[in-house]
């Protein structure tokens, strides 16, 4: 079912080629001399090992996925399953207090990218030591080898902040030497963006028409997305001092780029399904797969975790939706968010959502009870499928999720999972990057239309958010912004409103706590969620958020013993 291109592969792990001297003085049979190495068979086996590590993830050690660091952080999402104890590390993540700079699985974070990044950089050396002659498709592959490098490079970069940038052209033995000081913050942002804008410059529109290849606008939205970042600039204490202007000019460009190419899915539903993937909004996807003859195929194990605690799946209730959010997807009289109290009463039950007017992406994003799960009429998500509804609430996440009978479901006891691609940019994502951009720009009126285009696609998102009658299963109300009727479309509410927006479309998908970093926000709009949700989740009853910390994480203490003292650690957590 999957028209998956990068298939597995044999050689995953020519990182090095040295070989030990023996008594014998016989090469050892494994060894392959350089010219035997650089052939394109050989450089196209590489440049697949590189793409297959898009697809390595582990249920508790995410490489694409970004929900535990960004979702936990943010105020979006718990942790979920069998109490704070089961997969501990997220609860540090979550609360923040006992966050320690030995954590384990970040150590796993960093070493899994940076595995991807040496990948990538083994593909770029036997690339760069072919002609073009030899190799016809030289360039296209260097520039997607650089495109995929940059993608764990960013990743890298919004988690650690400060990191080394290792490239194919710095010897393995050299690695030791190279400090995550060695470039600025913003300096290392100009090594991303260089990264991006060289793939930008040397893909092709259509790589030769395979789904899971990079291509120029792919390139082109991702450069959109490194650039918005780096436009706010930060000083060492992760405070923004300056948002760069020309960057931001250029992220609304990049964007109108990609409107040649792609469009907004009829259906929000579209985006959360395995029979509309590859759809117009889907940019840049982890290609997975079933059936591929492999005993398990190229599952999204990312989710594994995430399925309720029901006959039909059985484990393991991870990734639950904060009562905050859920609350969010108010909306008032007007049709509007529900800006200035929203979080004074909950939403806690199905009846409420049929007095109460809400934004239909809530039902697209969260699993209540008493309601269809997953769009299925007679499949009723109860509390009882809930694993520990007495620390963790009555919600479980739904995107990442498929039917039972889904097409694309697989059962790899004791876990779930499926061959559903998981989107690393969207349209949608790339449209409110520009209406970001032309807020900041002081061009609020021309962020309005792409805000309410979101809005108006939205509204129109509720066929399928139907019982087993085929009536409604919320009270949908949701109405475009109209200056000088419904509201007063200022910089200051056009930025809200953005902020507002970005949180409704994207929840759930791990980019929440990024935003509030890039925003310069993260210590006030946490500190909020947690003063009141304390009260609701006990568990959270001594969680903070520290203030030129906690934006990000520290560097971990087994990467500083590793370079012998030579990486320097993040401001606030020395």
């Amino acid at each position: 079912m999957k028209k998956f291109i990068l298939t597995s592969l044999v050689i995953l792990n020519m990182l090095t080629y040295t070989a030990c001297e023996s008594f014998l003085d016989v090469n050892p049979k494994s060894k392959l001399s350089e010219s035997q190495i650089a052939t394109p068979e050989n450089a196209e086996n590489l440049v697949i090992a590189a793409y297959s590590s898009l697809g390595n993830e582990n249920y508790n050690n995410k490489t694409n996925s970004l929900w535990p660091y960004g979702d936990l952080r943010s105020g979006d999402a718990y942790k979920g399953g069998a109490g704070t104890g089961d997969m501990g590390e997220w609860n540090l993540y979550e609360t923040f207090v006992s966050m320690r700079v030995d954590v384990g699985g970040l150590d796993q974070k960093w070493y899994r990218q940076y595995v991807a990044i040496s990948r990538a950089n083994n593909a770029l050396q036997r690339i760069n030591a072919l002609s073009e002659e030899e190799y016809p498709k030289k360039t296209i592959r260097a520039a997607e080898m650089r495109f995929l490098r940059a993608h764990f490079l960013f990743e890298l970069k919004l988690l650690f902040k400060q990191i080394p940038f290792i490239d194919e052209t710095l010897p393995p033995e050299e690695y030791i030497n190279v400090s995550n000081v060695q470039y600025t913050d913003a300096e290392l942002w100009e090594k991303i963006i260089a990264e991006f804008r060289f793939a930008a410059d040397n893909l092709p529109p259509d790589n030769d028409g395979q789904l899971g290849r990079a291509n120029q606008y792919m390139a082109k939205a991702y450069l959109a997305k490194a650039l918005l970042y780096a436009a706010y600039e930060q000083n060492e204490k992760h405070e923004v001092t300056n948002i760069n202007q020309q960057k931001l000019e250029e992220v609304v460009a990049l964007v109108d780029e990609l409107a040649v190419r792609y469009d907004l899915a009829e259906d929000f539903a579209y985006n959360f399904l395995c029979e509309y993937e590859n759809g117009p909004e889907s940019i840049f996807a982890v290609q997975n797969s079933l059936n591929d003859g492999t005993e398990f195929g190229r599952l999204d194990w990312s989710a594994m975790l995430n399925y309720p605690m029901n006959a039909e799946y059985g484990c393991c209730g991870f990734h639950q939706p904060s009562q905050n959010l859920v609350n969010a997807y108010k909306t008032g009289d007007n049709g509007l968010p529900v800006f200035d109290g929203f979080n004074n009463t909950d939403m806690a039950s199905a009846a409420q959502l049929k007095t109460q007017s809400i934004d239909p992406r809530l039902l697209h994003t969260v699993a209540i009870p008493g309601l269809p799960y997953k769009y299925k009429p007679d499949f009723i998500f109860e509390n009882s499928w809930i694993r520990q509804i007495e620390t963790y609430g009555y919600y479980m996440s739904l995107k990442e999720v498929v039917l039972y009978d889904s097409p694309c479901f697989k059962k790899v006891n004791p876990f779930m999972s499926s061959s559903k691609n998981r989107d690393i940019i969207r349209y949608d994502d790339a449209l409110l990057w520009k209406a970001e951009a032309l807020i900041e720009l002081g061009r609020h009126m021309e962020a309005l239309p792409t805000i309410n285009r979101l809005r108006e696609r939205a509204a129109e998102s509720t066929f399928r958010l139907v019982d087993a009658d085929g009536q409604p299963t919320g009270n949908f109300r949701v109405v475009t912004y109209q200056n000088g009727v419904n509201c007063n479309w200022t910089q200051a509410f056009a930025r809200q409103a953005l902020r507002w927006e970005r949180r409704l479309e994207l929840a759930m998908e791990g980019s929440r706590f990024f935003d509030l970093v890039r925003w310069g926000i993260a210590d006030s709009y946490v500190n909020e969620y947690l003063s009141a949700e304390k009260a609701k989740r006990t568990y959270l009853a001594a969680s903070t958020f520290e203030k030129n910390r906690d934006e990000f994480f520290p560097i971990p203490l087994a990467q500083i013993n590793f370079s012998k003292k030579l990486y320097e650690q993040n401001y606030g957590w020395e």
